[in-house]
């Protein structure tokens, strides 16, 4: 993918940070920071609990990531303005999500938890940021793009649908962050974080790192139609299921349509189901591909194979969010620790962008 010149100018022909690939992938920080712990923000926007599809593609990365490097964790409630003006749900959303957080393994105290909205440094460096980037640029994002197009808004783009990518760099520059966990389609917004780093660091002074994107392995699970996972479609199992709608859900998923009847060869390779199994159930991939492919297993008895692993898997973490479900003010005392971490580091960093920009 071809991206485009930063606004600003650039100081020099190659920085260090040029040199440097915009992109890591899982297993190689050890080469790239050494024995240094690299400095690390994630968020997701509040909408209330998560499915497993959050759980394999964010949550789990980030438990690992805790133990290795020094982990932000943003709950994103000022973006949630970008495609909602609703603010109803805001409240309960986060404090369900933060309690998923939890319950699957992020430690509040090795990785604060905060509220974007109670640190008030992210829209300042918003503001900031704002000034750095063209509207011409911000319209050429594919995300937005993508958004414009998927959500049928054209002109009734608001300013700040457009300008969300602004708040996002602003978001993990602010904690000086070197590594963004990101899917491959998020890889755009991490190059543009990196512009904006590299334009006010060469028009005003060194303030920020040159973020990298971080990659882990784990593919995107499909919903249970074979759809992108979805609890607007309807079509994903939750962390918070009991093992028994996480059955009543797994039954509906849908198999290979050449497979009808127990008896007839399946294709897996095409079977979401099969691809539950590879993350759930990977030491009897085999078993099951064989006897998918042969007819000698039926897809009922898949996917109640795969049901049982789920639950297994999950059955601690659903007994912690249980508990933590029923004390949400201790949940919310956690959330608010954390946003005081974060108001100093925000604080910090604020204070060396404005000196550097001579605002005192």
């Amino acid at each position: 993918m071809k991206f485009i010149t930063p606004i600003l100018s650039l100081a020099g022909s190659m920085s260090e940070d040029h040199k440097q690939s915009a992109i890591i992938r899982e297993g190689e920080l050890e080469k790239a920071f050494g024995k240094a712990k690299p400095r690390i923000l994630s968020g997701m926007r509040p909408t209330g609990k998560l499915h497993i599809g959050h759980f394999a593609g964010a949550l789990e990365p980030w438990v690992k990531l805790q133990n290795i490097a020094e982990n932000f964790h943003l709950i994103a409630d000022y973006h949630v303005l970008t495609t909602k003006l609703d603010t109803s749900d805001i409240a309960q959303n986060t404090i369900d999500m933060a309690i998923d957080w939890i319950a699957f393994g992020i430690d509040p105290e090795k990785s604060p938890i905060f509220r974007q909205s109670k640190v008030k440094e992210h829209t300042e460096l918003f503001l900031v940021f704002s000034m750095l980037i063209t509207k011409a640029r911000l319209e050429r994002n594919p995300a937005v793009k993508e958004q414009v197009r998927d959500l049928g808004i054209g002109e009734g783009m608001t300013f700040g649908h457009l300008g969300y990518p602004v708040l996002q760099a602003a978001d993990i520059l602010l904690y000086k962050g070197d590594l963004v966990p990101v899917g491959e389609d998020q890889v755009p917004h991490v190059e543009m974080t990196r512009e904006f780093a590299r334009d006010f660091n060469n028009h005003y002074a060194n303030v920020f790192p040159i973020p990298r994107a971080y990659l882990s392995e784990t593919p995107r699970l499909p919903g249970t139609d074979g759809k992108r996972m979805s609890k607007s479609i309807g079509n994903t199992i939750l962390l918070s299921d009991t093992p028994d709608d996480t059955w009543k859900k797994m039954k509906t998923a849908v198999t290979d349509p050449q497979k009808v009847r127990r008896n007839d060869p399946g294709r897996p390779e095409i079977c979401l189901v099969y691809g539950y199994h590879g993350k759930w159930n990977p030491l009897e991939v085999k078993d099951i591909h064989d006897g998918c492919s042969s007819g000698a297993l039926g897809c009922v008895d898949c996917k109640k194979r795969v049901t049982d692993k789920i639950n297994d898997s999950f059955a601690p973490q659903r007994q912690k969010r249980i508990e933590l479900a029923g004390d949400q003010n201790a949940v919310l005392k956690i959330i608010e620790q954390g946003e005081v971490r974060a108001h100093d580091e925000a604080g910090k960093t604020m204070s060396e962008v404005r000196s550097a920009m001579k605002f005192g």
